[in-house]
């Protein structure tokens, strides 16, 4: 028999390079391990959260008016207004959408919040004249003048005009995010999605979508973390 082909001429040098390759194959794993929780980390995790902003709403979600259970205010967000005053399309959608609630009979009155931060951009008050000639009395209407995002217009509606309930408008992609937010700063809230996906062009509703993903993430972290406070406060108001 040939011994040396069953030991190793050398068992010490085996032995060492044997330990060696064991060595690189255990590093080996640890740094796959690595990667596959830092991609869950940075992939997966937000992945799910976000997913689950939009499954903890769903039951307060809605697009048809008359699903939608009846509440005393419905608070408009804005979504821009053009240099010469008219409504984009989206906010078009949106004012349309709240005058339908009081229309309706779901909502007593509207709570127009927006972007007034320069006296040459005033969403709000567009919001207002548009809404009245579609037939809703001014005095119905009140402007949140200070809502330039959408944690600032529900913390302002809870802590400035006082709203424990509300109905909120805004396009579906934007409403899981709308609800989660007023809801968790004491605003027992429902809304009503204006159509988007199928009603705009899909590259514009992609890049809108990207952007809510990371909105969605940057809520989660104010409501539960960092709970700033909104630009402006001020007096109490109320919803006459």
């Amino acid at each position: 028999m040939n011994r040396h082909n069953i030991w190793p001429a050398n068992p010490v040098r085996f032995a060492r390079n044997h330990t060696s390759s064991l060595a690189k194959a255990l590093r080996s794993r640890r740094t796959l391990r690595f990667w596959f929780v830092a991609f869950g980390s940075l992939v997966l995790v937000p992945l799910l959260l976000v997913w689950f902003v939009a499954a903890s709403t769903r039951n307060h979600r809605f697009t048809n008016v008359m699903d939608v259970p009846a509440h005393r205010v419905a608070m408009v967000f804005g979504a821009g207004v053009r240099p010469d005053g008219r409504l984009t399309r989206m906010l078009t959608e949106r004012v349309q959408a709240g005058v339908a609630l009081y229309q309706a009979g779901r909502v007593d009155k509207l709570l127009m919040t927006g972007d007034n931060s320069r006296s040459e951009y005033d969403e709000v008050t567009a919001m207002k004249r548009y809404a009245q000639s579609l037939g809703v009395p001014e005095a119905d209407i009140t402007l949140d003048y200070a809502g330039f995002s959408t944690y600032e217009s529900c913390y302002r509606a809870r802590a400035i005009f006082g709203l424990h309930d509300a109905v909120l408008v805004t396009q579906q992609f934007h409403l899981p995010r709308a609800v989660y937010t007023c809801r968790h700063l004491g605003i027992d809230a429902v809304g009503l999605g204006t159509p988007d996906w199928g009603a705009y062009r899909e590259a514009l509703l992609i890049r809108y979508s990207v952007r809510e993903f990371l909105a969605t993430l940057k809520a989660l972290w104010e409501v539960h973390l960092a709970r700033p406070l909104p630009t402006f406060l001020g007096p109490f108001e109320g919803v006459p």
